[in-house]
């Protein structure tokens, strides 16, 4: 409970009706994707951006943690109040889209806004926010700028940072800082919105978000290749894209994926199939597509597909998709638990880490289904335990460490998508030496020398 001091204080900086502390809200604002649960202290919602300002300011003299929260959609803990303190919500009143920029084509945005209704306010007017994490439906863009979220269209079109122009923030003392510009170029200065992205907040709250727009392409269509093992699907990745071929999304489901789909849902898939890639081809023109799926289709012949099909209608667009989309529930065919990582290799290395993957989980008996984006080498491997079992669930944790060794020693990362939060803090000193570590440390500390942003996070 929060003491009656504090909360007096802050229902005089967000008013009565934003701040809660009932069992209610707490147990609402204790967890995410994750499932662990942590329970708040109390859960505000401000008003704007001097409220977000007021608060960091008191709680930072008062020595009062605070965990940013948006959707609470992370996989990783990020949002989660480990720590107890208040968890800042801002889905309730910094939810808006405040301007679109036609000429400039950009946004600016609060950070509760919902990635999906921006993508859909910005389509109605013939431009285009590509990044579309697989929860766009209800992820907020703070939450995506603060984990630099991914998604299917990144082989295309990249991440979310690939799209902050600037961003506003309050640090923990509760200075409001501005980070970049509304220009195309801007080199005055740190690239503070490029450390604050990703920063899971551990920095600094975002309280607003400059976004780059695109022109919505005209023409798309959707394929699917049919291979006979991984190992073919996985060539066919990387040589089909340095052949020339530039798909929106490129998305891998491997032969264990494809039976749970096919056992789950009664879904229709090829009989044969060892792995799948699908995916989307854009254009502004009918030629361009046609162009992209010519390359594709003899690419992905001369690495072993036996067979490439195209959607021409809506309707079969969305049977290709929608096994991709409801494969990873579908996966618990194998187990009552997956321990779900993101890993990322460069793609040339796609084939041998898939096959090292599976021969991990050969070595402590587990089935390890594996699917993704692998357009940009980001494979969700799935290692598959009895969550009821304490001895599985270790020897799953320890198949786990070995694979980020693995990727690791191939150029790799832990995460291409879902962060470091609390899951993969453990892990931090696999992927980065004394000195990186230390140097995040420094950053932390120059930003939040009392670290009450979200401690904890990253191993931070």
């Amino acid at each position: 409970m929060l003491d009656k001091k504090h909360f007096k204080a802050f229902q005089k900086i967000v008013g009565k009706e934003n701040i809660y502390d009932d069992k209610a809200h707490m147990i609402a604002y204790s967890y995410d994707a994750t499932r662990t649960r942590y329970e708040p202290d109390a859960v505000l919602f401000p008003k704007d951006e001097a409220d977000v300002s007021a608060i960091l300011n008191y709680c930072n003299t008062h020595q009062i943690v605070i965990t940013p929260r948006g959707a609470g959609s992370g996989f990783t803990g990020g949002a989660l109040p480990a720590n107890g303190g208040i968890v800042l919500a801002f889905e309730k009143h910094m939810n808006k889209i405040l301007e679109i920029d036609m000429e400039n084509m950009l946004a600016i945005v609060q950070p509760g806004v919902i990635n999906m209704e921006l993508q859909r306010h910005v389509e109605e007017l013939g431009l285009f926010y590509p990044p579309d994490p697989a929860s766009e439906q209800y992820s907020t863009l703070g939450g995506n700028v603060s984990e630099n979220a991914g998604g299917m269209r990144a082989a295309k079109y990249g991440i979310t940072k690939d799209y902050v122009m600037a961003l506003r923030a309050v640090r923990a003392n509760g200075d409001i800082i501005r980070a970049g510009k509304r220009t195309i170029k801007d080199v005055a200065g740190y690239n503070v919105a490029g450390i604050l992205t990703a920063s899971e907040g551990t920095l600094a709250v975002i309280t607003e978000i400059t976004l780059k727009l695109l022109p919505k392409p005209g023409f798309a269509k959707s394929y699917m290749g049919v291979f006979p093992s991984v190992d073919n699907a996985m060539n066919a990745v990387f040589k089909s894209l340095a052949a020339g071929a530039n798909p929106v999304a490129m998305e891998f489901i491997d032969s264990l994926s494809v039976k749970a789909i096919k056992e789950k849902l009664g879904v229709s898939l090829p009989e044969d199939a060892g792995a799948l890639l699908i995916g989307d081809i854009d254009g502004n023109v009918p030629e361009e597509v046609a162009f992209q799926l010519e390359t594709l289709e003899n690419s992905f012949k001369e690495n072993g597909a036996s067979d490439f099909q195209v959607a021409e209608s809506k309707e079969d667009r969305e049977k290709i998709w929608y096994a991709r989309r409801n494969v990873s529930q579908c996966v618990t065919l194998y187990g009552s638990k997956k321990l779900n990582e993101d890993i990322s290799v460069p793609r040339s290395k796609l084939p041998l880490a898939l096959k090292e993957i599976y021969k991990i989980g050969d070595k402590y008996g587990f089935q390890v289904p594996c699917f993704g984006h692998a357009g940009d080498g980001n494979i969700h491997v799935n290692v598959m335990v009895d969550g009821s079992n304490e001895k599985e669930l270790e020897e799953g944790h320890k198949a786990i460490e070995e694979i980020f060794q693995l990727v690791v020693d191939m150029g790799g990362t832990l995460s291409g998508e879902h962060g470091i939060g609390l899951s993969k803090a453990p892990f931090m000193d696999i992927a980065f030496n004394e000195a990186e570590i230390a140097l995040f440390r420094q950053l932390k500390e120059a930003f939040d020398p009392n670290n009450i942003l979200n401690p904890g996070k990253m191993g931070l």
